[in-house]
């Protein structure tokens, strides 16, 4: 079992530089480079409606501002290394970048939406002479389920968005709040400090450099100005808040600085990190303890998440808001069940927040879903919680966390369609 936790996290928590939708693009694109051995003289991409959605507003990094589906592509073909998978942009030889403008002025890369079931799907076609090269990623990031080249199959495998039946990622069904927390409190450290390691170097980094600099909105700048200046009260609270949405701040607004992602997802790897960072170090909360609660964060998310999918209309921040207010139920010592109703009250409260794309509106989401978390963490303190049967709230935490994904998974369906409509339409 403790085997298996491990698997998980390696597969979960890994480094990205920008949004990882873009960024799959470009590693979709350096792969078709690499397959054709020449950079295609066109492309048509088959993108699902929530590929698309995230894709339309973010800035990449290394890219002077650039945004959308042309450029995240483009920059892969161009300056892309597929062997960084998504860190493929990284280092990026910026002296390329008028090619990579010329590249999409010229319209070469004609865009359709896949109409299939799963929800994050990538196929480019690219063409080059006579060759004909295919690249097919299906359900996580990096998965590459196909790629043909002239019409013969040279690498194909199963990939159901529906289960982890066929998934090459590890089984994910055996998760619980009550074994993640017993698990957090007696795993020996030596196991898990030095991938929590990364993530507080990188996380934390990133951070300050959105406290620092304004990108976007800068909501937790604004956050931080607002303390100092006595607008916002100088607590643990406003703190987390601050912190964590700095660091969407600076990567939804192409920001180069690489993050620790989780289930996919940046603002998710910061959302589980940073407030937990910051409420163990204005507590004076030893290392160890930092480290395990982090662990708890982040298989918390990754546990809720797996109900939902990789991509839907569900914000994913608020999974991770979630895994927050457990965390720091953990760290202050509550019991499982309140550490369970901490969980509750988060998903209870914050589960209608809609993801309507990749942008800097992820960092404000990020601020609700911090303090929403506090709260809950708090009021699951003084045993104070929602009842069985009000909303979503469940029998108890699992049942919550399954009627959260039946929510974000099946019942914001049409919302997914109508945020697409919206965002495609220009409505």
């Amino acid at each position: 079992m403790l085997e298996k936790i491990l698997d998980i996290l390696k597969e979960e928590i890994i480094p990205a530089e920008g949004c990882t939708e873009p960024i799959a693009l470009a590693y979709a694109g350096s792969k078709l480079r690499d397959i054709l051995g020449n950079i295609p003289e066109k492309i048509d991409a088959y993108l699902s409606g929530n590929m698309i959605k995230n894709v339309k507003s973010v800035k990449i990094p290394n890219s002077e501002g650039m945004v959308g589906i042309d450029a995240g592509i483009a920059m892969g073909l161009i300056v892309g290394d597929s062997k960084k998978e998504l860190m493929v942009i990284s280092g990026a030889d910026k002296s390329k970048l008028p090619e990579v403008k010329k590249y999409i002025d010229e319209k070469r890369i004609n865009v359709f939406l896949n109409e299939g079931d799963v929800k994050l799907y990538i196929k480019l076609v690219g063409t080059y002479g006579k060759n004909v090269a295919t690249i097919e990623i299906q359900n996580y990031h990096t998965n590459i389920t196909e790629i043909t080249k002239n019409g013969e199959k040279i690498l194909g495998q199963s990939c159901d968005d529906r289960s982890f039946v066929d998934s090459p990622m590890t089984d994910r069904s055996f998760l619980t709040m009550e074994l993640i927390y017993n698990t957090a409190k007696t795993i020996e450290l030596e196991k898990i400090e030095p991938i929590f390691k990364k993530v507080i170097e990188c996380n934390t980094t990133i951070a300050k450099e959105g406290l620092i600099n304004l990108y976007g909105i800068g909501i937790g700048k604004t956050i931080k100005e607002g303390i100092e200046e006595g607008v916002y009260g100088n607590d643990l609270r406003n703190n987390m808040a601050s912190f964590a949405s700095a660091g969407s701040d600076a990567r939804m607004n192409g920001c180069s600085l690489p993050v620790m992602t989780t289930s996919g997802s940046g603002n998710q790897g910061m959302t589980a990190s940073l407030p937990v960072i910051k409420f163990c170090e204005m507590k004076n909360i030893p290392y160890e303890q930092l480290i395990r609660g982090l662990f708890f964060s982040h298989l918390t998310t990754i546990h809720i998440k797996t109900n939902i999918g990789r991509l839907s209309a569900y914000c994913g921040a608020m999974c991770a808001s979630a895994g927050v207010a457990g965390a720091i139920s953990f760290l202050d010592g509550l019991t499982l069940e309140q550490c369970g109703k901490a969980i509750e009250t988060t998903l209870g409260t914050m589960s209608g927040l809609i993801c309507d794309g990749a942008k800097s509106s992820c960092a404000t989401k990020i601020v609700s879903g911090i303090s929403c978390a506090f709260d809950s963490y708090y009021a699951a303190k003084k045993n104070r919680s929602f009842l069985f049967g009000e909303g979503i709230i469940g029998r108890d935490v699992e049942k919550t966390i399954k009627n959260t994904g039946i929510l974000g998974k099946e019942g914001m369906l049409e919302t997914d369609k109508v945020i697409l409509d919206i965002m495609v339409n220009n409505k």
